[in-house]
């Protein structure tokens, strides 16, 4: 087989074909930017594997760069985007970050990015031309032209590729053979167990399946590969960023005919700002107020309007699952299942004439975001500006702390804010500044943690620790923001979950297990004087429940109920600052449903194990 290209004799090529090559080997190397950094890269010779079959098969099915060089537009425009996340945020361009930009305006772009604004207009401008003079050379240079009989021969196998994987996907793999005496054991051992199966074969059971692929022709590459690879990578994001656009699309059109039928019980003396803040991976017995030997809460312990919540738990330890149960009605046994029919409460309170505001430090496309970002677009101002993502850096929760005061500045006699916070969540050390490292040694500095080694634990405890410290501070910021002698202001404060920390003898770490430490989380509520003046039933009703067995599903109709909304249906027995709350039975997902109030804690870990039978999850 003869090569593609048939490259002169002579000591130089062509400017133009040198310039063309060199320039497409730079867009393949964005992948391995993060190695500048001191980052790591993840299956780095199947990423580079990729990218040289994606250019091959660009090059055979266009034949020369010219024809499928105006297809790279988007990756050169995106270039800058992903130098910039990588550099600061150590992560490039995902799904969350091509929903802030398909949803902000040029106008909010330019609020947000103030004098550098011109800037970004530069490097588009010279990225623009940058792209251009490629173009120009791909059209001037004829070296690179795919004209021999090669170029089918790659087609035809390329051809072949995709099918198999199309083949793949559609009907899987076959497992790898077992043993002929472990085969044979289990053939009798059925036999056995159906004497009679072989008298009766059903229709169904003739039916003709189509064989599985087996195990050596299954293709060595993985999607997450071609996505992370550059620039032919960009295609698979946008195509997750699209289904996540239908996903939201779709959840959004379960509720879109939903009302409560909201309205303000008093609207002459109605609350001026209710505040909700949804903490993350905050553990109700690290926080000082409740009682920890540290003082991890030294300005909330000096609030006298604060009201703690001693036991208040979540149902399920994940937050794309147990915030909708948080915000809307949705019940806690509902909380595996997706979507809800219902809206939350951020419209309920714009029935009743509140501008509300949904300002997150969390990312609103992903996996794990979308159920709450759903919830998140009922705002009539919605904000997400966390660019970094969760396990990287990322910007601290004082980055709310501009948007907040806007908020509250807004001519709306009326608001509603919700604040969700980045709070607690891992890496710990990247949730705090300097300034708030008090406890030592930490994981602070420590540039690649090994979460899986549980002799981390006391750098992992004191940067945990040192979280919280940090929520302290930035929760009292925000309380003295709401703190006027004009304005009837309350704040709620609730954690999505838990942690568990290698607890003594404890082999767990981190959320999404059964332990009573990631179900029983902190939270309060605070009210103003004026607030208190105002509603000093409620203020009472509040006090006297400070110590009631709560869980999650208690939030919305409390947060409801201190705006003094009315609608019909409501359950004031459900509100901590109603006369007609009562007791409800507290379900967690701890091996099916389990009565918390009915359970035991099992070991270091405190496994939250029903003393009866668990409910079947449904």
């Amino acid at each position: 087989m003869r090569l593609p290209v048939r490259l002169p004799l002579r000591s130089s090529l062509p400017p133009a074909t040198v310039y063309l090559v060199l320039t497409y080997v730079l867009l393949s190397a964005m992948p391995f930017y993060p190695l500048l950094l001191g980052l790591p890269v993840t299956r780095p010779l199947q990423v580079l594997g990729v990218e040289v079959i994606a250019w091959i098969a660009a090059w055979a099915l266009f034949k020369r760069p010219a024809w499928f060089h105006p297809l790279l537009l988007p990756a050169f425009l995106a270039l800058p985007s992903e130098l910039y996340l990588y550099t600061y945020y150590g992560q490039g361009i995902s799904t969350h970050h091509l929903g802030i930009m398909a949803e902000t305006s040029p106008l909010e772009a330019m609020e947000f990015l103030g004098s550098k604004a011109w800037l970004l207009v530069a490097v588009l401008l010279g990225v623009l031309a940058w792209w251009a003079s490629c173009w120009r050379a791909a059209w001037k240079t004829r070296q690179l032209d795919w004209n021999d009989s090669s170029r089918w021969v790659v087609l035809g196998v390329l051809g072949l590729a995709v099918a198999m994987f199309a083949y793949e996907k559609k009907v899987g793999v076959a497992p790898e053979p077992k043993p002929a005496a472990a085969t044979a054991a289990r053939v009798h051992l059925a036999a056995a167990a159906k004497p009679a199966a072989s008298a009766t074969v059903s229709a169904s059971a003739t039916a003709w399946t189509a064989p599985r692929l087996p195990g050596w022709a299954k293709l060595p590459v993985e999607l997450d590969a071609f996505a992370r690879s550059w620039p032919f990578g960009l295609v698979a994001r946008g195509v997750d960023f699209y289904k996540e656009r239908r996903y939201l699309a779709d959840l959004n059109r379960r509720s879109a005919a939903f009302r409560f039928d909201a309205r303000q019980g008093d609207p002459a003396n109605a609350p001026d700002v209710l505040v909700m803040v949804l903490g993350e991976s905050a553990r109700y017995d690290r926080w000082s107020i409740n009682g920890y030997t540290r003082e991890t809460n030294p300005l909330l312990a000096k609030e006298e309007n604060l009201v703690p919540l001693q036991d208040l738990i979540t149902s399920v330890s994940a937050t794309r699952l147990s915030v909708p149960v948080i915000i809307s009605r949705k019940p806690a046994m509902q909380s595996l299942k997706d979507g809800f029919t219902e809206k939350s409460f951020l419209t309920a309170f714009k029935e009743a004439g509140y501008k509300t505001f949904w300002l997150s430090n969390q990312i609103s496309f992903g996996k794990f975001d979308t159920p709450v970002s759903v919830f998140a677009k009922e705002a009539d101002t919605v904000e997400f500006l966390n660019l970094g993502g969760f396990t990287t850096r990322s910007n601290l929760d004082e980055v709310l702390f501009d948007p907040l005061a806007r908020a509250l500045d807004d001519p709306a006699p009326k608001k509603l804010i919700v604040l969700h916070t980045l709070g607690s969540h891992w890496n710990y050390a990247h949730r705090y500044p300097a300034r708030f490292d008090k406890w030592t040694p930490s994981l602070r500095g420590v540039d690649k943690p090994v979460v899986t080694d549980d002799a981390i634990e006391p750098r992992m405890s004191n940067s945990y620790d040192n979280s919280i410290l940090y929520t302290d501070w930035f929760l009292s910021q925000v309380i003295d923001k709401l703190r006027s002698p004009e304005k009837a202001a309350a704040l709620m404060y609730v954690a999505d979950h838990g942690q568990t920390l290698y607890d003594k003898s404890c082999d767990l770490a981190f959320h999404g297990h059964n332990t009573q430490y990631e179900f029983h989380v902190p939270a309060f509520v605070w009210y103003s004087d004026v607030y208190a003046a105002l509603y000093p039933a409620k203020v009472a009703q509040l006090k006297q429940h400070r110590k009631a067995r709560l869980s999650t599903e208690n939030v919305f109709h409390t947060l409801v109920d201190l705006g003094d909304i009315r609608y019909p249906g409501e359950r004031l027995e459900w509100s901590i600052a109603s006369a007609q709350w009562k007791r409800h039975k507290r379900y967690v997902d701890s091996y099916g449903w389990t009565d918390y109030d009915n359970a035991r804690m099992r070991g270091d870990c405190r496994e939250v194990i029903d003393k009866g039978t668990p409910l079947p999850r449904r």
